[in-house]
């Protein structure tokens, strides 16, 4: 009897580790653009790992907290960093010694839209009327950033390198605050993706002065592509934040693909599909080698900007 007690504790040990939950951890804060797509894609995912995913919001210094908790962890596969774009960059905006080449990439969702937003009461009427501003008066319009190599402070760079336009900028920890204090007058002008600001702008509380493209966006088309405000954009274009599920390199690459497997079952899925498309994000779907040459000239259109600014 002892014996067969001995063996079920056994059973029942290894039943529980075998399916202990995985740790999300998620690069920016609740609200933002990065766990609106992270939560749900967990959530679809998990009959498909036949695990648990606890996840967690962890900010600060524009992700590389989340990164570099993550890669402190075990390659083991069992702690998961749900980013965005921001460590492609780490290494160029001395940030992190970390990269994206540190990390295996388990599944690369999507790229998005982005535009130049205003409160709705904004003297500014389209995007050559800031750019004069800025022009006119350096570093006294105010741009709400989430710090230094976030999506507001990089197409600051784009925007710098090409007009030599300048911003007073004051960071916030996500792009929902950011959001948030253009609203209430904290700050004049952001940058936010369309999944983030067209709620608002049905509202009728924000306006976009551009979006970072060079042909017109459905969900938008009385809002004019940067290239018609001034040519020399497309140089950098196209380009747009991204989103990821990525693992510490040395994970064993059984359990990346056990992984890949399971984020991609839940990526397919038709109501996560739905919600990509009403947030207007372009669907990638990548994984392994396809993955990190996308990210490679994400990266390498990216230092083109910054070098030139």
């Amino acid at each position: 009897m002892k014996r067969m007690t001995a063996v079920l504790l056994m059973l029942l040990l290894l039943t529980g580790c075998a399916n202990a939950a995985v740790s999300g951890i998620i690069q920016w804060g609740e609200g933002g653009g990065t766990d609106t797509l992270m939560r749900p894609l967990c959530a679809y995912t998990e009959p498909y790992l036949e695990k648990t995913i606890s996840l967690r919001n962890m900010t600060g210094g524009t992700g590389t907290v989340a990164t570099q908790y993550v890669f402190d962890k075990a390659a083991d596969g069992q702690t998961l960093l749900l980013g965005a774009e921001n460590p492609a960059m780490y290494d160029a905006l001395g940030l992190s010694e970390l990269t994206y080449a540190d990390f295996d990439c388990v599944l690369l969702i999507g790229s998005e839209t982005v535009g130049v937003v205003v409160a709705a009461d904004s003297p500014y009427t389209d995007f050559a009327s800031l750019v004069d501003a800025a022009k006119a008066s350096p570093h006294s319009i105010r741009l709400a950033t989430t710090a230094k190599g976030g999506l507001p402070w990089t197409v600051a760079r784009f925007i710098e390198a090409v007009t030599g336009a300048t911003f007073s900028e004051i960071p916030y920890d996500s792009d929902a605050t950011a959001r948030t204090a253009v609203l209430n007058g904290e700050c004049d002008v952001t940058v936010m993706k369309l999944q983030a600001g067209l709620d608002a702008v049905r509202e009728g509380k924000i306006r976009y002065l551009t979006l970072l493209t060079d042909t017109p966006v459905d969900a938008l088309p009385d809002v004019l592509p940067i290239t018609a405000y001034d040519p020399a954009f497309a140089a950098y274009l196209p380009w747009g934040p991204f989103y990821g599920v990525f693992v510490k390199k040395g994970t064993d690459p059984d359990a990346v693909k056990k992984l890949s497997d399971a984020f991609t079952k839940g990526f397919s899925e038709p109501a996560y599909q739905t919600l990509l498309r009403d947030l207007h994000v372009d669907p990638l779907g990548l994984s392994g080698d396809a993955a990190n040459e996308w990210i490679a000239a994400w990266r390498a259109a990216s230092l083109a900007a910054l070098n030139a600014g």
